[in-house]
């Protein structure tokens, strides 16, 4: 299963447009990232002290639908903690919690499940989903969710925090090229066991601490952006304030070949006599655009280089988005297919200023 995990929704509300700009404005994020989100289905592993983070930052991330399991109901020892439940929560279902709280964000659906997970069950409940965030505080459940997740193919991001010490990471057993195998029996062998909460406490910040990292992971790999903790483990000493990592490696697997980052393709300050293709969406075009330009959104350039590169018949070409990170993208497609292609600098945002810097 390839990154991105998920593909683009065909287009955000006017509300959702407004409401993630700050997201549509990050380098390789950006709208068709923001679409991403906006068709993801993520299951979600409880409603406690990290399914709480995780709810909330999904749900303010705009993902399509969360797919929450917990057959628990509120107690007053779960505040210190578990974020979204409110004093008079008490004795309603969690899931009643994340409903409200997801409501109150964003458009995000919840399908609330209050059913327990268990071998016989966990494979054909997770089976909508795209992947799966697994908070809970017991090795039986990690066990039965994580071997659901084996059998389905699905990345399995997984958190534990206990006392002031809190783990992230990724078990997929079908990753993307370049990376091992790696499933929670190469962290933990199977039949382990951990003191519960209730016996030894656990530091009400560092849920979300932990549950943050969890809904990083998940939007990185909807996403595809950025580099997901498979093969290695994210360690946080909440006492020390430290954040380290460990690497993880399957059993039998061989070391993964971490992906090299792309380079960067060249940047020009004016487009001169090249032909210039904007991969904005359209809308984005109502503020003005390079004079001469051909509209091409990068959805549909990357989805048919062979015609762009028939389009311009061997002419240089200048890649412009509003920021650049966009552009960047086209251009590392087009020129693996031989264009000869660069990017505007700075965008339109950058094109502008220089223009304005010179009149």
């Amino acid at each position: 299963m390839p990154l991105p995990l998920v593909d683009p929704a065909p287009a955000l509300s006017d509300a959702e447009q407004a409401r993630t700009a700050r997201h549509q404005r990050l380098a390789g994020l950006g709208p068709v990232g923001q679409r991403r989100i906006a068709a993801a289905r993520v299951g979600v592993i409880g409603a406690g002290g990290l399914g709480s983070p995780v709810v909330l930052a999904l749900a303010a991330a705009g993902v399509g639908e969360l797919v929450v399991f917990d057959d628990d109901d509120v107690d007053a020892s779960n505040l210190q903690r578990q974020v979204i439940h409110r004093r008079q929560d008490v004795g309603r279902p969690k899931t009643d919690s994340a409903e409200r709280v997801a409501s109150d964000l964003s458009a995000t659906r919840v399908r609330a499940v209050r059913t327990r997970l268990t071998q016989e069950n966990a494979a054909g409940l997770l089976d909508s989903v795209d992947l799966v965030l697994d908070g809970t505080d017991s090795f039986e459940s990690r066990e039965i969710v994580a071997a659901a997740c084996e059998r389905l193919g699905l990345p399995l991001v997984w958190g534990t925090v206990q006392e002031f010490a809190g783990m992230v990471t990724v078990f997929w057993t079908d990753p993307p090229t370049g990376y091992a195998p790696v499933r929670l029996h190469d962290l933990y062998p199977a039949g382990s066991e951990a003191p519960a909460c209730s016996a030894v406490g656990v530091f009400g910040p560092l849920c979300l601490q932990v549950g943050s990292l969890m809904a990083a992971e998940a939007l990185k790999l909807i996403t595809g952006i950025g580099r997901p903790l498979i093969g290695r483990v994210a360690l946080i000493d909440a006492l020390a304030g430290t954040q380290r990592e460990a690497p993880l490696r399957g059993v039998d697997a061989a070391p993964a070949q971490t992906p090299a980052p792309p380079r960067p393709v060249p940047e020009v300050d004016e487009p001169g006599d090249a032909v210039v293709i904007d991969v904005r969406e359209a809308y984005e075009l109502e503020a003005g655009t390079v004079p001469g330009a051909r509209h091409r959104p990068l959805d549909a350039l990357l989805a048919d280089v062979d015609a762009i590169t028939r389009e311009v018949a061997g002419a240089p070409v200048v890649v412009v988005c509003q920021v650049g990170a966009r552009a960047q993208v086209a251009a590392r497609a087009l020129r693996s297919a031989g264009v000869t292609a660069s990017v505007l600098r700075g965008g339109m945002d950058g094109w502008t200023s220089r223009r304005g810097t010179q009149a």
